[in-house]
């Protein structure tokens, strides 16, 4: 039957008829239902989109922090995204519902077929359908059936011995359900997502509810197909009873099916019409209660489904609709069948649109706004704390600003101290180190280790004497210059201390004190007398204080008295060498002709002094008398052997130690400069030091800001793309809002 009709569809379908039907198609209610359709389901689809990204967004790094989005927000998303998914699977498989009912033979199965213009459900006397049946639209060339019981698509003939009650192949079960996918481009109903459901007769079952629950809870519109030969029955309308009480005021339409009978009685097909309309007119406003009386006038028609389906048909096939045996009248019931569909198409379009889309249109709505207030909920805590978070970045950045600018001045401020401070203590030093040069013979006087002539005691006793003056001179300089000196320096490193402790943070106060304090730094003065008096001569061999040498010694200096001494060498001849080999290897070294030359002058001095003394004796002698000059004589004895007896080794120890502080004193004079300089920079170098590490401790909290800084940036940056972001999320949920808006006032006709 399926060839056949396609076969003769491509022939009797010329393109000014085609053209007809596309405009037919489009200018049908029905369209209304199917732009809806397409419409909502564009907008679910950005809608689940948007959560998508939404949630995305707030699964991403960016918003880990918890005081920006909280576990319960994500979860919220995550419910959206559920919910968004199971609307778009419904909308998608969403159709426009209707389901034919009645008694048995009533013709519900021919109504299907007359509108569908082709005998696609079985057909009969008596009882025919005996399952349920479920024509849908196909997108293959050719009609399928589907049974319950297996997903192979089987061949649409096969449909009349699966559901026809006289076939020994039937289901068995009038709960079932067989379905029917007939080609779309064969029926305009089809085309717009109508889904046309016959039904097996309500007086042949008890079992309603099951139907009901089953089959018609999403039924768009009820179609009770009547004979117009009787009347409603109590099945029937306790059918529609059951359907009332489970859906709230379902759309039904009433057709008087096999009006053509009234034909061959016109004297009474007035009064018989009234009365069906009366009936189902009370029974739709008065015991349903589903419409007004003039909107019931508009839901029941007077009908002959099977001289519409013959007469489109023959329409199909290039003939007449109005060939055949028809019966009189067939114009007015043709014209009130296309009325009916008129109709129906015009309910089932409106009813379709506010039943499947206007609860998933508000839910849409109300998703919509709660992620608006979520989005903007984000956006509020993102641009608190992006405001704390710029407020914390400017504290830290002035706080380094303030620091650095007084790092400089400090850093200026301490070298200036620095050189303050060891200049005074170079000064200090040096003086007390000059006045502890002048007092070097009481420092030398307290050394009393044993003396002895013997040249390897003597060597001893020196050693030990440097040691006493180097240990006593470092113990005097310590007394008079270290408590004051190391007192200035713990002062100044205090006051660095306490000025470069101001730029640390608060934690790190306290910790300074211990840090950077050295509680070992003493002064170091390094006098090392024993390699400054290494070339010490002593001279302790006996010399009378009245002989001559001594007393040019006295009244000339040693200096002078050497001159004096040597000069009279000049006076000397020179002596020739003595006799020796021709190689002059017996020839006196400078030195030498040095030495002789002095001992030759003393000798002529002696001399030439002996001459005048005995002279000069001799005048005296004359003069004074000899007694004179034997008491002068005697005393100048005198005063000899007391000087050779009381020569004694303490003697010599007190002259060791006066030539010992004459010496030592001379070299310490010349140290004393670099002796206080190097105690200066002693100085220097350990408040430097102090400095330094006051220097690293305050770059240390400035390398920790520059960190807080950069975190802090790298955080309002962070912050400002997720401001950025749940703002565009917010408003495309504010403009998915608005085009639900839109479709609702388009497709519901209200507002609210």
């Amino acid at each position: 039957m399926s060839g056949r009709f396609t076969r003769t569809n491509s022939m009797a379908q010329p393109s000014s008829l085609q053209v007809v039907k596309d405009f037919e198609r489009a200018s049908s209610p029905l369209r209304v239902f199917v732009d809806a359709k397409k419409k909502i389901n564009g907008i679910f689809h950005g809608l689940y989109t948007h959560i998508e990204d939404s949630r995305k967004f707030m699964k991403s790094d960016a918003t880990g922090d918890a005081d920006i989005i909280t576990t319960e927000e994500k979860e919220k998303i995550d419910g959206f995204s559920d919910q968004v998914d199971c609307i778009a699977e419904i909308l998608a498989r969403d159709n426009m519902k209707v389901a034919f009912f009645g008694r048995t033979s009533n013709g519900k199965s021919t109504v299907v077929n007359a509108m569908m213009r082709d005998k696609v459900l079985p057909t009969g006397i008596g009882h025919t359908t005996d399952c349920f049946l479920s024509v849908e639209a196909s997108n293959l060339d050719e009609a399928y059936i589907i049974t319950p019981d297996s997903e192979e698509k089987k061949s649409i003939q096969s449909v009349n011995q699966i559901a026809h009650a006289l076939s020994s192949e039937n289901l068995n079960d009038q709960s079932s359900m067989v379905r029917v996918f007939w080609p779309k481009t064969r029926c305009h109903l089809l085309q717009n997502d109508v889904v046309l459901m016959d039904s097996p007769g309500v007086d042949v079952t008890t079992g309603l509810d099951e139907w009901i629950d089953k089959y018609c809870m999403d039924a768009d519109v009820f179609v009770l197909v009547s004979n117009a030969e009787s009347t409603l029955m109590r099945t029937e309308k306790g059918f529609f009873h059951k359907v009332s009480e489970k859906l709230s005021k379902p759309n039904i339409f009433i057709l008087n099916n096999r009006w053509d009978a009234a034909a061959s009685e016109p004297e009474f097909m007035d009064a018989v019409k009234q009365q069906h309309l009366e009936r189902a007119v009370d029974f739709l406003v008065n015991e349903l209660k589903v419409v007004t009386a003039q909107q019931a006038e508009d839901r029941i028609f007077f009908v002959s489904a099977k001289e519409v389906l013959q007469a489109r048909i023959q329409k199909q096939q290039g003939m007449p609709e109005s060939g055949g045996a028809l019966a009189e009248g067939f114009q007015a019931r043709l014209f009130e069948f296309e009325n009916f569909e008129r109709k129906f198409e015009e309910c089932i379009s409106k009813s379709a649109v506010i039943t499947k889309f206007e609860q998933h249109g508000r839910q849409g709505q109300q998703i919509t706004q709660e992620i608006q207030a979520l989005m903007e909920s984000v956006y509020e805590r993102a641009a608190r704390k992006r405001a704390s978070c710029i407020e914390k970045r400017k504290e830290k950045g002035d706080l380094l600003d303030h620091i650095t600018k007084q790092l400089t001045i400090l850093t200026t401020e301490c070298k200036d101290k620095i050189k303050d401070i060891s200049e005074q203590a170079e000064y200090k030093i040096s003086s007390a180190m000059t006045e502890e040069i002048r007092r070097l013979h009481i420092l030398v006087d307290q050394f009393d280790r044993p003396f002895h002539p013997d040249p390897l005691v003597i060597k001893v006793y020196k050693e030990e004497l440097q040691k006493f003056l180097e240990e006593g001179l470092g113990r005097n300089l310590d007394a008079r210059c270290s408590s004051t000196v190391l007192q200035s320096l713990e002062q100044t490193q205090t006051q660095m201390t306490e000025h470069m402790s101001a730029l640390l943070p608060e934690e790190r106060q306290s910790q300074m004190s211990s840090l950077i304090f050295r509680r070992d730094f003493d002064l170091s003065y390094r006098l090392d007398c024993r390699h400054l008096c290494a070339d010490f001569k002593e001279n302790i061999q006996f010399q009378f204080s009245l002989g001559l040498t001594a007393m040019m010694n006295k009244f000339l200096g040693p200096k002078g008295t050497r001159v004096a001494l040597t000069g009279f060498t000049s006076m000397m001849p020179r002596h020739l060498p003595p006799p020796g080999p021709a190689t002059g290897t017996n020839q006196s070294s400078p030195d030498e002709d040095v030495a002789v030359a002095m001992v030759s002058g003393l000798a002529s001095l002696y001399s030439r002094t002996s001459v005048g003394l005995i002279f000069i004796g001799g005048i005296i002698w004359k003069s004074v008398g000899w007694r004179i000059l034997a008491v002068a004589g005697g005393m100048y004895g005198g005063i000899y052997m007391y000087e050779r007896l009381t020569w004694t080794n303490k003697a010599k120890e007190r002259t060791f130690k006066r030539q010992f502080v004459d010496y030592s004193a001379e070299k310490l004079q010349l140290v004393v400069n670099f002796t206080s300089a190097n105690c200066s920079h002693q100085i220097q170098q350990e408040l430097s030091t102090t400095f330094a590490r006051l220097c690293q401790e305050v770059d240390t909290a400035k390398e920790a800001l520059n960190k807080e800084i950069v975190v802090l940036d790298a955080e309002k940056n962070k912050l400002e793309k997720l401001m950025n972001d749940s703002k565009l999320l917010r408003n495309r949920a504010n403009w998915l809002e608005s085009e639900l808006m839109r479709f609702i006032r388009q497709y519901l006709g209200n507002e609210d």
